[in-house]
């Protein structure tokens, strides 16, 4: 069993992934990673007590600070570890100018979308941030777009006002779009509007590529947040919930012969 550990800003998401299959996901505070009792070094150990054979940690990070500090955690478990990065065998080819500059996580997402549903495909992730990550026939790996996820627009609203609340339901379904309250308002915002945001980006992408005489690609979500876009997009979706963590297995895989 390969431990896949995806290092976000916030929250470090991690599962066992064999045979394709993810098991055990869950999350820990990226702040904590290596606390040994909040932290990773508790959850290895709880996976182990539960008969869980795990072979090797593989990870990628958006947070430089916390690398040495998971890798740290690996080998005083006893686990080789492996981090993915734009000089990784990926399966799918870069022609992004600057591979450097490429989130891992992105890097991940594109290597899952390709061994799950081929190229072309269009991956939205929305979490703290929603990225669109594009991979095609000619290109390969060529790019995509970063925008605010919609709990950091609602946190912007509150910290960057007097008056406004912070408001963090962002799942429960909006019964009107005709706010009653200063909160119910702000969810309807995030809520309603921003799929539109995420459209419009869609349509923009998918124009510049059918111009070019693309084929129609797959749209996959994935992501914390994609329960705000789900069913409100015009175009069919795939959402694979743990495609970081499945891209990861993958390149793992692809680096070490698999």
């Amino acid at each position: 069993m390969l431990l896949c550990v995806d290092i976000g800003n916030t929250n470090t998401h991690y599962g066992l992934v064999t045979n394709g299959r993810t098991a055990h996901q869950s999350d820990v505070a990226t702040r904590a990673i290596d606390d040994p009792v909040l932290g990773l070094p508790q959850r290895i150990r709880e996976l182990r007590a539960t008969g869980n054979a795990i072979d090797a940690l593989a990870f990628c990070s958006v947070v430089p600070a916390a690398t040495p500090r998971v890798c740290r955690v690996a080998e005083e478990a006893g686990l080789p570890w492996w981090q993915l990065t734009h000089a990784s065998r990926l399966g799918v080819r870069i022609t992004y100018p600057e591979p450097a500059e490429i989130g891992q996580d992105r890097l991940a997402n594109a290597v899952g979308a390709h061994a799950l549903a081929g190229s072309p495909a269009v991956v939205i992730d929305l979490g703290t941030a929603v990225t669109f990550d594009i991979v095609t026939k000619s290109g390969g790996y060529e790019g995509g777009i970063i925008a605010p996820g919609p709990a950091l627009v609602t946190r912007y609203l509150h910290e960057r006002t007097a008056q406004l609340p912070l408001v963090e339901d962002l799942a429960t379904p909006v019964e009107s779009v005709i706010g009653h309250s200063t909160s119910e308002a702000i969810r309807i915002g995030a809520m309603v509007g921003y799929p539109g945001l995420i459209q419009a980006l869609l349509d923009a992408v998918l124009a510049e590529l059918a111009q070019r005489g693309e084929p129609a690609p797959v749209v996959i979500t994935s992501g914390g947040a994609a329960s705000v876009v789900a069913g409100r997009l015009r175009q069919p979706t795939r959402d694979i919930p743990d495609l970081t963590l499945l891209g990861l297995a993958a390149a793992w895989e692809l680096e070490n012969g698999g």
